[in-house]
C-alpha cells in the first residue's frame, strides 16, 4: 500500500527555502528591508491577511507598507525565500491594518486551506505554527520573566540574564494509522462530527514511547483492536495547533474484535469495505487531509476507478 507514498500531503512541500543560516545575522530585518524584492505576510493571532474573493490568496506587503515599517524586530520573523523572494512575517497585535485593498481580509487558515493555492496553504501552515508557538511561549516557563525573540524570530529567550533559558519551536507528534482485515479497514467516528462520517484513527505520541509503540497503544485504546505490521507511509504538517500527523498503515490480528472504551474518543468504530466506501455508505475525512490519503492509498489498489473520482463531491 505504498501507492501516493512519495507524493506530498496537503501543507506539505518545498515551497520555502529556509535558509536558517540567515537568521544567524543581527542585521537582518534591515537587510530585508532595503530589498525591494522582500515580500511580508502578516498575522494577527491565529488570522492571516488574505485577499480575493471567492478565491483567497495571502495579501503580500511590500517594505514601504506602514505596518511593516513601523514593525519592530520582536513583531517580525525571517520565514525563508518563498519562490526565491525574501519573505518576512509581521505580527500585529490585533486584526486591523490601512493602506489594503478593499477586498482584503482576516481570516482562520483552516476553513480557507482547501481554497488557497498549494504553495500558499503551505506557507501559511508555517506561519501559524510559529505564530501559536510564539504565542504561547512571551514569558520563560523556568522562571516567569519575559521572554525576548532572537534569530529572525525562530527563539525565544528568556530576559533574565541569571535565566537566559531559550527555547525553540515545538511541534506535537501524533500518529495516525489506516487498519485492514483482509479486504476492510477499520474506521471511527467522533460524536462532534457530521452524521456519516468516518476516520482513520488517531493519537499523539506519549513520552518514552515509538511511532509504532504509539500506533498499537492507540488502535488499542480506542476499539480495543490489536495490530501489528506496522508501516509507516506518509506525514503532514498540521498547524491545529501544532501536529505532526504520521500517517502509517496497520494489519489487524487475526480474530480481532472492536470493543469500545466507554469513556474514550471515539463514539462508533466498524469495518468497512471497498464496497461500502464506493457506494457512498459513509462520509470520508477532508481530502487535503492524511486520514484521506491513507484511506485513498488502500481503496485504489484494488478498485477499478480511483476514490478521486468516485468521492469528489462527498469527500468535501
Amino acid at each position: 500500500m505504498n501507492l501516493y507514498r512519495n507524493l506530498p500531503n496537503f501543507f506539505s512541500g518545498l515551497y520555502v527555502d529556509r535558509r536558517a543560516d540567515e537568521r544567524e545575522d543581527p542585521a537582518w530585518l534591515v537587510e530585508a528591508r532595503a530589498d525591494p524584492s522582500t515580500r511580508y505576510v502578516v498575522a494577527a493571532g491565529t488570522v492571516h491577511l488574505l485577499h480575493g474573493k471567492p478565491e483567497p490568496q495571502i495579501l503580500f506587503l511590500t517594505s514601504e507598507h506602514p505596518a511593516v515599517v513601523t514593525a519592530n524586530e520582536q513583531e517580525a520573523v525571517l520565514l525563508g525565500w518563498f519562490h526565491d523572494t525574501r519573505c518576512v512575517l509581521i505580527e500585529l497585535g490585533r486584526p486591523e491594518i490601512t493602506d489594503v485593498p478593499d477586498n482584503a481580509f482576516f481570516e482562520e487558515l483552516r476553513p480557507l486551506s482547501v481554497r488557497l493555492p498549494a504553495d500558499e496553504a503551505g506557507l501559511m501552515a508555517y506561519v501559524r505554527a510559529l505564530t501559536i508557538w510564539r504565542a504561547r511561549h512571551r514569558f520563560c516557563s523556568v522562571c516567569a520573566y519575559p521572554t525576548v525573540s532572537e534569530r529572525a524570530g525562530h527563539v525565544l529567550r528568556c530576559s533574565n540574564p541569571d535565566c537566559a533559558h531559550e527555547f525553540f519551536p515545538r511541534i506535537d507528534p501524533a500518529v495516525i494509522v489506516l487498519i485492514t482485515d483482509g479486504d476492510r479497514v477499520l474506521l471511527g467516528r467522533q460524536a462532534t462530527w457530521p452524521a456519516g462520517r468516518y476516520s482513520t484513527i488517531a493519537g499523539f505520541v506519549e513520552p518514552g514511547e515509538s511511532l509504532e509503540d504509539a500506533v498499537v497503544r492507540e488502535v488499542h485504546e480506542e476499539t480495543g483492536v490489536r495490530v501489528s505490521d506496522v508501516e509507516y507511509h506518509s506525514s503532514q504538517p498540521w498547524p491545529f495547533p501544532s501536529s505532526l500527523m504520521l500517517g502509517f498503515h496497520a494489519k489487524a490480528e487475526p480474530g480481532a474484535e472492536i470493543q469500545m472504551t466507554p469513556d474514550g474518543e471515539l463514539e462508533h468504530a466498524d469495518w468497512f469495505t471497498r464496497e461500502d466506501i464506493a457506494s457512498g455508505k459513509l462520509l470520508l475525512p477532508f481530502s487535503h487531509s492524511i486520514s484521506y490519503r491513507l484511506i485513498q492509498a488502500w481503496f485504489d489498489c484494488a478498485w477499478p476507478e480511483p476514490l478521486a473520482s468516485l468521492r469528489s463531491g462527498s469527500s468535501r
